[in-house]
């Protein structure tokens, strides 16, 4: 993942001997096992059987797992944290003040469904009253300050030639089904999925009054969106072509972007967003894509331009308007793309705006209430022992010259470890909140937050910034920061268990860890060196090895039916870092259990039947219990880099052998993979 991942968990870490060995529990909840079928056959389902029969899918949602559960755990004690402050009164103008503002305006549905469309009838009135390519422009810089970005996006990110200062980003965006293959393919539900794309569009064009507007019909109007975002969509890079590092850095100076895309002003641009000053150069990740907006840009119909803008501000407003809009967008991105059947409760969708608005300011009351400063200690314990595995795993590579593991010794050195919370927090002092509609705080919201991220460009990295809050249920590695980053909302069971015998955390927290730390060593992380810079640090030997190896795991997912109607197969090539991040996450923690285990930390004999290894393996693939709706398994199959829940555990497990070793798996068995077919790595 490139800063996406797995999660973890504790209110305290592995136990280093605090704890008597008899006091403790095997951390298998027998309850959660399918013992009617044989681990050597079908392991996903011999170790989560149970948890999926006792976690049926609710109406609400499209896929639920261990994940979910701590989300859905989080977001009560987020609301806890909300109700708390709300119930106090406060200084106007204060964080808690604004908390309390943003969530009683968003609660408030008497007054969103008198509201109706009126919040962003000054946007589109804006829009409709657009004449020439020069008005057409000046509202694109409005509509990216505010956060809408219509065709493309600028960011600020780091330089991959010198990581340590920050640059801009020009990037593909603007289709509203979020992935060009929904508009170009017709495998799985996609032409489905364009149709009621379009009766959306038809729908809330006519609630929000545009078509009146315009002076075109509805129907038209969706029609006109959607073939033009199939004309863009026909420029974007595929979710693959994006993962290449190499490819999506493309170096420009202001006057060669200029000539390169003469139709976009990129000095007026970066004038416009106050970045200009100190502007060097700036990256274009996919050129090809812009070079199509610059040509759109000369050619497209205005009325066209318009209606296209004007559907990319209801559609991202339509979550925060009365209920008619938010019925239909729920019906389209969730029922019908996804498979949920009732949309969340109010009170779960208004908690989520507060968090996505102010996220560090309730992340630190959230770390105050749950979050003891025993279990970051610890869990920077946890952490070396992980790393200090991973150097032994890079000595035992036979694949790998000594060369290069010198060189890969030296990035794992290096690797900045980030834990429970920032050591500085953002300030929201500049961000306004009004009792005025909920939209417009969207809006403020995100003009505060464009206006923080922009700052950002061409000045120095800041290494002590996090790209997570603490109340995120989810973790990542970083390869420009060379970073590892573990919220304190993931520090919690199923993941750690603190009255566990240390072999089940090491299956589950532990080879998160593991997970995140092989990300810096996986087919996109491998090209970052230890500064973070975008470069080659492998010998041509080694590197051959590496492709060779990950391409085992690639074939091993592509050959996977994931679907039988629509027939539907994984995506080995999409997957790959995830998967090769499981991998070595496995291999990694695996063996800092055998380390631990040698220093007598770990019970060496069966618990509940089970011994160390099978409760290593056992915890592993309960992280990934789970039940999935078979739209949203042709939704993640298609957008998302990591594999489905149980492909993480039955296709990834045979490339084991040490999982081999523990459950005696032999030739004949389903789960067995013949040494020399497994994927050779980290």
């Amino acid at each position: 993942m490139k800063k996406t991942i797995l999660t973890i968990a504790t209110m305290a870490l592995i136990a280093t001997g605090c704890h008597k060995k008899a006091e403790l529990t095997s951390g298998i909840n027998l309850d959660n096992l399918d013992t009617t079928v044989s681990p050597l056959d079908d392991f996903y389902q011999y170790a989560c059987g149970g948890w999926m029969k006792n976690h049926p899918l609710d109406a609400e949602h499209s896929r639920y797992g261990s994940f979910d559960f701590l989300a859905e755990e989080n977001q009560k004690q987020l609301k806890g944290i909300i109700d708390s402050v709300s119930a106090n009164q406060n200084e106007p103008g204060s964080i808690a003040d604004k908390i309390a503002t943003l969530y009683n305006i968003g609660m408030d549905s008497v007054r969103l469904q008198k509201q109706g469309a009126e919040p962003i009838k000054p946007y589109l009135e804006e829009i409709n009253a657009l004449v020439s390519r020069e008005d057409i422009w000046n509202e694109i810089l409005k509509m990216h300050h505010r956060g809408n970005h219509v065709f493309f996006g600028v960011f600020g990110e780091a330089d991959k030639d010198d990581a340590t200062q920050c640059i801009a980003w020009a990037y593909q965006t603007g289709l509203g089904l979020g992935d060009r293959d929904y508009y170009l393919l017709d495998e799985g539900n996609n032409a489905k999925i364009r149709a009621g794309y379009v009766d959306l569009m038809t729908k809330e064009f006519a609630m929000a009054g545009y078509d009146q507007m315009s002076g075109i019909k509805a129907d038209k109007l969706a029609k006109m969106v959607m073939d033009f975002e199939t004309l863009l969509a026909k420029s974007h890079n595929t979710q693959l072509e994006n993962r290449d590092p190499f490819g999506t850095f493309n170096r420009y100076t202001v006057e060669e972007a200029a000539k390169f895309a003469p139709n976009i002003d990129w000095k007026g641009y970066f004038t416009s967003m106050k970045i200009m000053d100190g502007m060097k150069t700036f990256n274009i990740a996919q050129p090809k894509y812009i070079a199509e907006v610059s040509r759109v840009l000369a050619t497209a119909d205005i009325n066209t331009i318009k209606a296209y803008f004007a559907w990319s501000v209801i559609n991202g407003a339509a979550s925060y308007l009365s209920d008619d809009f938010v019925n239909a967008n729920f019906d389209f991105y969730g029922k019908l793309m996804s498979g949920k059947e009732v949309n969340r409760p109010r009170w779960k969708r208004v908690t989520s705006t507060v968090d996505g608005a102010m996220g560090e300011a309730l992340g630190r009351l959230y770390v105050e209430k749950y979050f003891p400063a025993e279990a970051k200690r610890r869990m920077e314990t946890l952490v070396n022992n992980l790393m200090e595995a991973l150097g032994q795993r890079i000595d035992m590579a036979t694949w790998m010259t000594d060369q290069t593991k010198a060189n890969a010794h030296a990035k794992l050195s290096t690797i900045l470890v980030k834990i429970g919370y920032p050591n500085k927090w953002r300030d929201y002092s500049g961000l306004e909140i009004k009792d005025d509609s909920y939209f417009a705080n969207v809006v403020r919201s995100n003009e505060f937050d464009v206006d923080y991220m922009l700052s950002k460009i061409n000045k120095p990295v800041d290494r002590d910034e996090w790209g997570m809050t603490p109340q995120t249920v989810n973790a990542y590695y970083n390869p420009t920061t060379n970073e590892i980053c573990f919220p304190a909302a993931i520090l919690q069971p199923p993941f750690f268990q603190f009255d566990a015998d240390d072999a089940a955390n090491y299956g589950a927290i532990g080879v998160v860890i593991g997970h995140e730390l092989t990300h810096g060593f996986d087919d996109q992380g491998r090209n970052y060196d230890k500064d973070g810079n975008l470069a080659d640090w492998w010998t041509e030997e080694d590197s051959k090895n590496f492709d060779n190896n990950k391409q085992v795991l690639i074939d091993a997912f592509n050959a996977v039916k994931v679907l039988d109607d629509p027939e539907t197969y994984a995506n080995g090539a999409l997957t790959l870092g995830e998967n090769i991040a499981d991998n070595g996450g496995l291999h990694v923690s695996h063996l800092a259990m055998m380390n631990a285990m040698a220093k007598g930390q770990i019970n060496k004999e069966k618990m509940d039947g089970f011994t160390p290894q099978q409760r290593f393996f056992l915890a592993y693939a309960a992280v990934w219990a789970s039940n999935i709706r078979p739209e949203g398994i042709l939704q993640l199959t298609q957008m998302d880099v990591h594999s489905l829940a149980c492909n993480r555990v039955n296709v990834t497990l045979p490339h084991i052998g040490e999982f081999h070793d523990a459950w005696d798996v032999k030739e004949g068995n389903k789960m067995w993979l013949a040494p020399e077919k497994r994927a050779q790595l980290w």
